[in-house]
């Protein structure tokens, strides 16, 4: 006689038994042990929020990409004193690895071979090798290690096509989401909109250099919606970022921003926005002007003092006090040329309270390349370069033609811009590289089914 099948149980049956057990043991800590019951209440309410977010992973992504975006750190010590900025910093990145950890679990891994993250790993290894900079912790660096690997931890998971949509998506529209947010908190009382750095600029939440970053992204995922589908309300979106991104008054990302504008209007074929309908771009351009002059004016009564304006009158030489930053950093890394001293050496190679330090208010490197030489010296800074061209170069070799194109440019404005500001370390960099893994999600994705189109 054979014994009767088994049948396994499905799904909700085994979340309604888990959870009744889980009831008995509250309601049994509850009458037993109530200091273990918040215990457990807490505990319950962590996983309740975990499984929201692996449930709706694209929508908590979403959320994570507006926080980065918005800088908070740079709010939050406004409001509070310098100790909010470094939390602020590790709780977001850490937000963002927790979310990219999770979805892992929803989607599956995927082996990211040349992603740059790796040669984060090694200028580790390296400084341990040679021995860390004077006063830097093994903690510390380990915490730098991991800022600076967060931002690509989306590159390491098997993403589906909504999740990759709903990044490039929410990319598009978080300048305007965060400088809304920004004039509420002005109309609050709580920090200005507009803040006086060398004139008049837009800061948002955060700063105006970091609004510039998120800015300058948002215009490449326009600038890529523009040339696949040419709607009309990517055009106005793209206007409307560009606007933002010149109220910043940041001279080198709109520079960047438009030279990748102007070189793809001539390199992309795109049947959706045809060479002859072009001429909307430059139109476009003009109106974002004219809207800039209003604002502006609005802004401040002296346009000479408003930062957007200010920068023309400044000769294209003048690195904001940039060449007394660079020393520091040069003669660091001739101590170490190799190896270098480790991931973090950069936060300390400008003492805090120092004369420079205290003249320019950072001391931040503002210069990748000498930032990595001094804590990954020569071989460390070639192979953070070397895995950067391959991993470009490897993604977009499978993305459309539109996609292609923009986004080699804009990798190539970024190597370009690297060279004057700190676009690692910075928080907006978990924007552009979220992205990057949303675009590059897309075109596996469309590759795929463009293959089972073609097997039919």
């Amino acid at each position: 006689m054979r014994a009767a099948a088994v049948t396994p149980l499905d799904p909700l049956s085994l979340v309604r038994i888990v959870g009744a057990g889980y009831l008995a043991v509250a309601l049994g800590c509850a009458i037993l042990a109530p200091s273990l019951f918040w215990l457990l209440l807490g505990g319950t309410a962590l996983m309740g929020v975990l499984f929201l977010v692996y449930r709706h992973n694209p929508a908590f992504t979403a959320a994570w990409l507006t926080v980065a975006a918005a800088t908070l750190e740079m709010a939050l010590t406004d409001l509070i004193g310098p100790q909010a900025f470094q939390p602020t910093i590790v709780a977001v990145k850490g937000a963002g690895l927790l979310i990219a950890a999770i979805a892992v679990l929803r989607y599956g891994p995927r082996l990211d071979m040349f992603n740059p993250g790796f040669a984060w790993i090694a200028i580790f290894l390296g400084g341990w090798a040679h021995g860390l900079y004077p006063g830097l912790s093994a903690g510390e660096s380990l915490r730098s290690l991991i800022g600076s690997v967060a931002p690509f931890a989306f590159s390491f998971v098997r993403v589906s096509r909504n999740w990759a949509d709903t990044v490039i998506g929410m990319t598009r529209w978080l300048p305007v989401l965060v400088v809304a947010a920004g004039a509420i908190a002005a109309v609050a009382g709580l920090r200005p909109l507009f803040i006086d750095s060398a004139g008049v600029r837009l800061a948002g939440l955060g700063h105006p250099a970091f609004l510039a970053g998120v800015c300058q992204t948002a215009v490449y995922a326009c600038l890529i919606e523009v040339f696949r589908h040419g709607r009309r309300g990517s055009f106005v979106l793209l206007g409307t970022n560009l606007l933002l991104l010149l109220l910043t008054g940041a001279r080198a990302p709109l520079t960047y921003a438009l030279a990748v504008g102007a070189v793809s209007l001539l390199l992309v074929r795109a049947p959706a926005f045809p060479p002859g309908q072009r001429i909307l771009v430059v139109l476009a351009a003009a109106t974002t002007l004219a809207l800039a002059l209003l604002v502006l004016g609005w802004a401040a009564a002296d346009l000479s003092a408003v930062r957007a304006f200010n920068v023309l009158s400044i000769g294209v030489g003048n690195l904001s006090g940039r060449d007394i930053l660079w020393p520091n950093f040069s003669q660091a890394a001739q101590g170490s040329p190799w190896l270098g001293w480790g991931v973090g050496a950069g936060n300390l190679i400008i003492p805090q309270g120092s004369e420079v330090a205290t003249l320019l208010h950072t001391r931040a490197a503002h210069n990748e390349y000498l930032r990595i030489a001094a804590e990954g010296g020569q071989v460390g800074r070639t192979t953070l370069i070397l895995l950067f061209v391959l991993w470009v170069r490897q993604h977009t070799a499978r993305l459309d033609h539109v996609d292609r194109v923009v986004m080699r440019l804009a990798f190539i404005a970024f190597a370009a811009h690297a060279f004057t500001d700190n676009l690692l370390i910075s928080t907006p960099a978990c924007v552009w590289f979220a992205y990057a893994a949303a675009v590059f999600a897309r075109g596996r994705h469309e590759l795929a089914t463009l293959g089972r189109v073609r097997r039919y």
